[in-house]
Parts: structure tokens; C-alpha cells; sequence
């Protein structure tokens, strides 16, 4: 297929994002953290949403290229909120998968005009939401073990069965990170210390549609639950759960993307 990597570029930084689909209406994605790029991975993530995009003018952003030593998630947000206007989109369909989630509520939070509809995948509603594991990523980073980072995970996001199947990609992806990439990692995945939005949910004024799993080893799978019960200014905010697809539910449920279209045209 071969999507197009484009640059935004600011007064301040710059950031990478890729656009695919025929629609007029935006839809916008923000990944979850990884070792990686999410724009190593743009075809497969178009070919992954082809459903949508008959329908959608698909957005999806990366973090900013160069992350300041402090990056809190409020400055993400703050940074793709920049984004997102200086491309002049607005009224969008925001999607946030885990961190990329956490971004989309504060810039829902911070920038209401920008959001019409906000679908959360997996997501924390404050940082004591997240398992142990989390750290032991940013110490695995810390030590520059990026094997062990890269298995465990991959170990920790999908069922079991689904990281046998995919294990060689992770250890592939391990080969492929550089110091670099494993310094950029445990500044992003630090950006959620101290994160929590209990008490501003009740600022996100559009509809909001929160998915979880309730084998979820990374985020506590009760906090969709609670994000949708903390928006109680819109009756149309709700949540659901799946039983057994872990915390990638996003990348691996088949009718996850039937859920968000569902929502969105509701």
C-alpha cells in the first residue's frame, strides 16, 4: 500500500503522523506506548482499519520527535491537540489505545471544541490503575534490555496464545531498538507519573465510549467502567467489556471496530 509518512511542524517540535481512507469525516488515532514507532507499522494498522475507511479521513499520530527530558501527559496532549489544529481538523472522532488513550481524555478534557465523539481502548483513569508490570518496562528500558523489555511486553498485553503466535515479531522488534529508542521509551512511559482525571471527567462534554478486557494485566479493567459513570453530563457516554482479549483488546477483538463504528454513528 505504501502510506505516506507526513511532519507536522510547530514553533515548538515536530511531529510524524500518517493519513489514510476516503471519508469526510475525521477520524483520529493515538497509539498506545511502544518501543517503536507506530509509523514503522503504517500499513499494517491502514490495512487493520480498511473497514473504516470507506467512511473516515484517518489520522494517525506519533509523539513529538524530540521528547524533553519531563513529558507529562498533559504535555502530550497539549502537543497533539497542536497537532490536530495546525493540520485544521476539528470536530474529530478521537481514539486513544492505553497512553494514546490517556492523551485523547486530557485533550478531550483540555480542548472540548476539537472532540465530537471519544473512544477509549483500554485506558487508566489515574496512574494507580496500572499493574507493576508498567514499571518493570521502565526498569527493563533503564537497563537497556530491550529482549526482556520486548517479551515481557508482548507477554503482558495479549492472551497467551496470541503472544506465541507473535513472539518473533517482538523479539525481531528488540533487535531493532537502539539506545535511542529505549531512552525515548522510559520518558514517555514516566510521562504517566502522577496521571489522574478522577475529578476532571465530568469536563469531557461529548459522548464517550470506554472498551476494556477483564483480563487486562496492564490497566485495572474497572476503570471503563468508571470513565464512563465520571461523564455524567452525557447520557450517551457508556462502556463495555470483553471477557478474554487482554489489554490489546483493540488489536485483536474481530469486532472491535464494529463496536466504534456502532458508536460513532449512534
Amino acid at each position: 500500500m505504501g502510506i505516506n509518512i507526513n511532519t507536522v511542524s510547530t514553533d515548538s517540535f515536530e511531529m510524524d503522523y500518517f493519513r489514510f481512507g476516503e471519508g469526510s469525516v475525521p477520524f483520529v488515532i493515538i497509539p498506545g506506548l511502544s518501543l517503536l514507532s507506530v509509523m514503522i507499522s503504517s500499513d499494517a494498522v491502514a490495512k487493520q482499519y480498511e473497514d473504516m475507511a470507506k467512511d473516515y479521513d484517518i489520522y494517525v499520530f506519533d509523539r513529538r520527535k524530540v521528547i524533553p527530558p519531563q513529558y507529562s501527559i498533559r504535555d502530550m496532549a497539549s502537543d497533539t491537540a497542536c497537532a490536530i489544529q495546525s493540520l485544521g481538523l476539528k470536530d474529530i472522532c478521537l481514539f486513544g489505545a492505553s497512553m494514546g488513550g490517556m492523551i485523547s481524555m486530557m485533550i478531550a478534557i483540555d480542548h472540548p471544541e476539537l472532540v465530537s465523539r471519544l473512544v477509549l481502548g483500554s485506558v487508566p483513569v489515574k496512574t494507580a490503575d496500572l499493574s507493576a508490570e508498567f514499571d518493570n518496562w521502565i526498569r527493563l528500558a533503564e537497563e537497556r534490555d530491550s529482549l526482556s523489555l520486548c517479551m515481557s511486553f508482548g507477554e503482558a498485553i495479549y492472551p497467551h496464545e496470541v503472544f506465541e503466535q507473535y513472539k518473533g515479531a517482538f523479539a525481531s522488534m528488540a533487535e531493532l531498538a537502539t539506545d535511542v529508542d529505549l531512552d525515548r521509551f522510559v520518558k514517555l512511559a514516566k510521562g504517566a507519573e502522577g496521571f489522574d482525571v478522577t475529578l476532571d471527567l465530568c469536563r469531557i462534554k461529548c459522548p464517550v465510549l470506554a472498551i476494556s478486557s477483564a483480563d487486562d494485566r496492564i490497566v485495572d479493567p474497572t476503570s471503563s467502567a468508571r470513565i464512563a459513570a465520571g461523564v455524567f453530563m452525557n447520557e450517551h457516554s457508556r462502556s463495555f467489556m470483553y471477557d478474554d482479549c487482554g489489554h490489546a483488546a483493540y488489536d485483536i477483538a474481530p469486532d472491535y471496530r464494529v463496536r466504534i463504528m456502532e458508536f460513532l454513528n449512534t
